[in-house]
């Protein structure tokens, strides 16, 4: 019988492993194919050939896009912009969540605010009330445009808003009977308890900032302002006829070395490289963050 349930243990341990080797291959797959065809030639890309290693090994359509210096511009305005507008979006976040967390005999008002705001979660004004209200702001082809209209998001503030209504009370008690006042007792006692649910929404933000690319294509009118998820997504004209009409012969020869599809992998790979590098950084606050942070409502 002992014997029975040991193998029995076994037998689903090692199933457990197999599913999730099975599912991190199938997770994988997609990522190695596009590494693969981004090294690989136009010839074997165009034929289908490419399956998971390079074919015809080149580095052209990574230097395609390294040589073009409004690359390094748009780095580093998607640097800036995850930088000023993560960090932006965390301390408003905090700054709203932490009142919400509260009952309503100590917040009076906190029934009104919350229905606002999930109000504004489910239902917006649309696009283009959107585009006049940063117009009339004066943001366009500015880069604050690409922080201001979203620094608070809604479902960030609820969920930090529920993991610190998980905090024990005693703590906050104890702090108000030394004298401490919400400040305080906000970002020295609830902020480092709550670092599960911070690093989560900073996970959240900067793959958001980095990740957006629609709001740059509508709201900025220059090149140099375009974040770099704008800029690759705008890559793709550079091979249509008008651009080639302009192009001079040594450019057309240099550009037909490289494929749409091998193009398109490299713009794909280079834009997930910052997030492979920050998110196992703070993946091991995101399943204790989430969980904690939806448990109350």
């Amino acid at each position: 019988m002992v014997r029975s349930k040991k193998f029995k243990d076994r037998f689903i341990y090692g199933l457990i492993i197999a599913i999730v080797v099975i599912i991190t291959l199938v997770s994988l797959a997609p990522i190695m194919n596009t590494l693969a065809l981004s090294f690989s030639s136009q010839s074997f890309a165009l034929a289908g050939k490419v399956s998971f290693w390079p074919m015809g090994f080149t580095f052209d359509a990574y230097k395609r896009i390294l040589n073009d210096s409004a690359f390094f511009t748009s780095f580093y305005v998607s640097v800036k912009r995850v930088i000023i507008g993560g960090g932006l979006n965390l301390f408003l976040v905090i700054l709203m969540a932490y009142p919400l967390s509260k009952e309503k005999k100590d917040f009076k008002f906190r029934n009104i605010y919350m229905w606002i705001i999930i109000f504004t979660m489910l239902f917006s004004g649309g696009l283009i009330p959107w585009y006049m209200t940063v117009k009339n702001f004066g943001l366009i082809d500015n880069f604050w445009a690409l922080v201001l209209p979203g620094a608070v998001p809604i479902f960030y503030v609820i969920l930090l808003m529920n993991f610190f209504r998980g905090v024990p009370k005693e703590l906050e008690e104890a702090a108000i009977i030394d004298g401490a006042g919400p400040w305080y007792t906000m970002f020295r006692i609830f902020v480092p308890i709550s670092m599960p649910a911070i690093a989560t929404v900073t996970l959240f933000s900067i793959i958001g900032q980095w990740n957006s690319f629609f709001d740059g294509l509508i709201l900025m009118n220059s090149p140099a302002n375009y974040p770099l998820q704008t800029y690759i997504q705008q890559l793709i004209y550079q091979f249509s006829p008008e651009s080639l009409a302009n192009m001079t012969p040594e450019q057309i020869a240099e550009l037909m070395k490289v494929s749409g599809k091998t193009f398109n992998a490299a713009k794909i790979f280079v834009s997930m490289i910052p997030i492979l590098i920050i998110y196992p950084r703070l993946q091991r606050y995101f399943v204790s963050g989430i969980v904690l942070g939806s448990s109350k409502g």
